[in-house]
């Protein structure tokens, strides 16, 4: 499955299925996202604008005692919206195999963003030519650290 993500019929594909795929993890409790195909998340941010809690599954990378994700909005010309809510509200709250926590998320740089940037990759290839689609703006990535 994952060869398919370079595709655009597949970013187009998967990005209608979004729906389908926040009410199987709401469902299952956090368990199945991503329909078993990434290992996923869902992450619940602030609104920026609203203030209301706003869900959202992404595909994550383990980094150590944290995560690793990115924004890549399949790449599309725009940030994903759950990217600025986390750049305005840092705090969120995370659900991985059904385990909630609530996270600090800081935007990465320099050499610590190009080594998660490697490990993100490594999780889901086409991550590569969602940049590539979206040369006018850098994917934001964000390490996701759970609070004590």
């Amino acid at each position: 499955m994952q060869h398919l993500g370079k595709y655009r019929w597949f970013a187009r594909t998967a990005r209608a299925l979004v729906p389908v795929d926040k009410f199987v993890a709401r469902v299952t409790r956090g368990r199945v996202v991503a329909l078993g195909i990434a290992p996923s998340l869902t992450i619940t941010t602030t609104g920026r604008k609203s203030g209301q809690p706003r869900t959202q599954p992404l595909t994550y990378a383990r980094d150590g005692g944290g995560f690793a994700v990115i924004g890549s909005n399949w790449g599309q010309a725009a940030h994903p919206s759950w990217s600025a809510n986390l750049l305005a509200h840092p705090q969120a709250v995370v659900r991985v195999k059904g385990r909630t926590m609530t996270v600090d998320a800081v935007l990465t740089s320099g050499a610590e963003r190009e080594r998660l940037w490697g490990l993100l990759l490594r999780t889901w290839p086409a991550y590569q030519a969602y940049a590539e689609r979206a040369p006018h703006r850098e994917l934001r990535i964000f390490k996701l650290t759970p609070r004590t």
